[in-house]
């Protein structure tokens, strides 16, 4: 069956996979709404759409498993389509509600509680949910509903860690990856080279014209320094003492110790731009970044990817270990599709899904998010790609999965990370002093979160 793919740009989100994702707990037992009938292969004609932010590569991996799944479902035709990565929500809120509006979309499980709040996703069918929660760890299930009710099958799960080259580490005679701040500040000026004011090679990268990209390397450090973007209560917590050390840190490495250069530390709208370039040409000795770039990595280094290595987030001096933050995304479906559309999409997704649809065990979902060199979350997945777990670089991750926190999903969570990532630019462009930063930070957390309870 003929179909009609759009690809505007690229990005690559990914997951980590982890052996540790068993051991997560968390979770609800509650089921989903009326259970959908598999769409065979006949009836009346079916026309849905699938919304990603993926790279044409896989797209074209998709509309392969779209291929198979028409086969065997001739009444059903599936469209393919794409948009940068910074594009992906406004398209959501914007052509959910339209005629064309795309039936199924790949989202950050941070925009779940507004989507369900305005209706534009679906709860997942009483069969569906049922899966979900018995084949994807608890922790994932949870982080894919809202009131105990699953709205979308989870598909990845992302993390931080310290990457950092070995070899530049080794020209500087450091032997190992700091644990602490203290160290962390040390090393980075050991390896911080100039021109005179002009800094050729930093020692720390930060990032920026990014809200996730600022803000959870920050968050990372601010977690493991014993802080909390927000408390038990749902109340903003960056006037506290340990939010003010971290704000210190970023002053700190900019405009004190001066081993971080913020020309180095944009990225453009597909998350890439001279923060990547930086460290894959050498430039930037350690950063704090996600599993998911590591395809990226490979493909700007080639073998000089070999020197780059992980290690846990250094520790605050309020902290009482490594704690990075980890996230996660899922697929839903269009809550103001119609039922057929609705029914369509939820069986195609569980084809995607499941064990059937990919090859040696492993779903085609999980096929796909191997192309990018990152690993999914479903159990049966995990077995299936239990060799890929070992790799140095994904090693780093996976053994800090169990001390990872989760960057909290609260209604107005984009909004609110969007307007800690300006206050954190500000500081980073020097425009601001940490104390600030704090508050401008506390005030615009509480003007945001409380607009939108």
């Amino acid at each position: 069956m003929l179909r009609r793919s759009r690809w505007l740009t690229t990005v690559a989100l990914g997951a980590v996979s982890a052996l540790a994702l068993a051991a997560c707990g968390g979770g609800d037992d509650s089921g989903g709404g009326t259970a959908a009938a598999p769409t065979g292969g006949g009836g009346e004609q079916v026309e849905i759409s699938f919304l990603t932010h993926w790279a044409p590569d896989q797209v074209a991996k998709l509309e392969s498993v779209v291929d198979a799944y028409e086969q065997e479902h001739p009444n059903v035709s599936i469209e393919v389509r794409a948009v940068p990565f910074a594009d992906l929500l406004t398209t959501l809120r914007s052509q959910a509600g339209s005629d064309n509006g795309p039936t199924m979309a790949g989202i950050y499980d941070l925009w779940l509680p507004e989507l369900v709040r305005d209706g534009v996703v679906a709860e997942a069918p009483e069969a569906q949910a049922a899966e979900i929660q018995s084949e994807w760890p608890a922790n994932l299930a949870a982080a894919a509903s809202v009131d105990g009710k699953v709205y979308g099958f989870p598909n990845e799960v992302d993390l931080y860690a310290l990457n950092y080259n070995k070899k530049l580490f080794e020209e500087a005679g450091i032997s190992e990856p700091p644990a602490t701040w203290d160290e962390l500040v040390a090393d980075a000026e050991k390896l911080t080279k100039r021109d005179g004011d002009r800094i050729t090679q930093q020692g720390f990268g930060l990032i920026s014209s990014w809200a996730a990209g600022t803000v959870h390397p920050w968050t990372s450090l601010l977690y493991s320094n014993g802080g909390e973007l927000i408390d038990e209560a749902g109340r903003p917590a960056l006037d506290t003492p340990q939010a003010l050390q971290t704000f210190e840190l970023v002053e700190n490495l900019v405009g004190k110790a001066k081993v971080t250069d913020p020309a180095m530390s944009t990225a453009d709208a597909n998350t890439t731009g001279p923060y990547l370039e930086s460290f894959v040409s050498g430039k930037t000795a350690m950063i704090i970044m996600a599993n998911w770039w590591e395809s990226a990595l490979k493909a700007g280094m080639k073998e000089a990817f070999e020197d780059v290595a992980t290690a846990p987030i250094p520790v605050g001096p309020s902290g009482d270990g490594p704690h990075p933050v980890s996230y996660s995304w899922m697929t839903v479906v269009n809550g103001k599709a119609d039922d057929a559309e609705q029914q369509a999409a939820w069986d195609f997704l569980d084809y995607l899904n499941s064990p059937e649809s990919g090859t040696d065990g492993a779903s085609a979902m999980a096929e796909l998010l191997q192309s990018m060199g990152i690993l999914p979350s479903r159990t049966s997945d995990l077995e299936a790609y239990a060799d890929e777990l070992d790799r140095p670089f994904l090693k780093g991750y996976t053994e800090q999965l169990e001390n990872a926190k989760p960057f909290p999903i609260v209604l107005g969570g984009q909004e609110f990370t969007e307007a800690l990532q300006k206050d954190l630019e500000a500081l980073q462009a020097g425009q601001i002093t940490a104390r600030e930063a704090q508050e401008r930070a506390q005030a615009d957390a509480e003007s945001v979160l409380g607009a939108a309870g």
